[in-house]
């Protein structure tokens, strides 16, 4: 059998090491400091819990975890107060569902420092994901004080009311051409805030009402949704019926927030 030399094999292998290394050096923060809830567990040991990585039940984004992964984004937790320096290895920094007092006890609400942090590092490419909820689920006015930064506001509102198993009230059909969820048409949202753009773009409406918009600053980009939509709940396929398509929409989003980062 001919032999391949070895220089030749080294050719080969630096560029798949290099393209490992392109599939799998971006990075998703999601912050654990403003949404910190904590719970017992069946031991009685103290846990963090709603909308982390790593839980699995309803609550959870494990799944939302997994197509990050799928796209070579690493997923990461930032449990303190956002500075540039734990920014600024991040490529996308999402914060979802900041505390009321209901939820914890003394909340980390966000602070003029956090919004000056956010915002620098926004303008320099960064991608900021903000997820709200409807009221009185969310912390508003320090999270409206961020959202102003990028031209927008969540509104005091709960919008698609869904009682009980009644899934086709939180019907929401997208577009054809909408610029962000290309594939995903009938997706599922329930009981989300409204908002009120200034200088963000409405990127999704239901007739008059915003429900998702994006703003463009500097390098960085910021998408919006008034509710923590992309849980376990409502992406893993085991409640909603099969029509409604949460889980390519996760995928859309994904995709387009990787995007955002290569047009920096």
């Amino acid at each position: 059998m001919k032999r391949i030399p070895v220089t030749f094999l080294l050719m080969i292998a630096v560029p798949i090491c290099m393209l490992a290394q392109t599939r799998t050096n971006k990075t998703v923060l999601l912050d654990n400091y403003f949404n910190h809830e904590v719970k017992k567990d069946v031991t009685g040991k103290d846990i963090v819990w709603h909308y982390t990585w790593d839980e699995q039940d309803n609550g959870g984004y494990s799944t939302f975890g997994t197509i990050f992964h799928k796209y070579g984004v690493q997923t990461e937790t930032l449990s303190f107060a956002p500075a540039m320096e734990n920014l600024k290895n991040a490529d996308i920094y999402i914060i979802v569902d900041p505390d009321t007092t209901s939820e914890n006890k003394k909340p980390n609400y966000i602070q003029p420092k956090d919004i000056n942090a956010i915002y620098k590092w926004v303008k320099r490419g960064g991608v900021l994901l903000l997820f709200g909820n409807d009221s009185p689920n969310v912390e508003f006015t320090h999270f409206n004080r961020l959202a102003a930064k990028f031209g927008f506001q969540f509104n005091y509102n709960s919008c698609n009311k869904v009682p009980g198993n009644k899934y086709e009230m939180g019907a929401l059909i997208i577009p054809g051409d909408n610029t962000i969820f290309k594939t995903a048409k009938k997706i599922f949202i329930k009981e989300y805030s409204s908002q009120t753009v200034t200088t963000a773009k409405p990127v999704f409406t239901d007739g008059d009402i915003i429900v998702m918009s994006v703003a463009k600053i500097g390098k960085g980009t910021v998408f919006a949704v008034g509710d923590p939509w992309f849980y376990n709940e409502y992406v893993d396929g085991k409640k909603l019926p099969a029509e409604f398509e949460n889980y390519k929409a996760a995928e859309d989003l994904v995709k387009w927030a990787v995007d955002q980062i290569k047009k920096k």
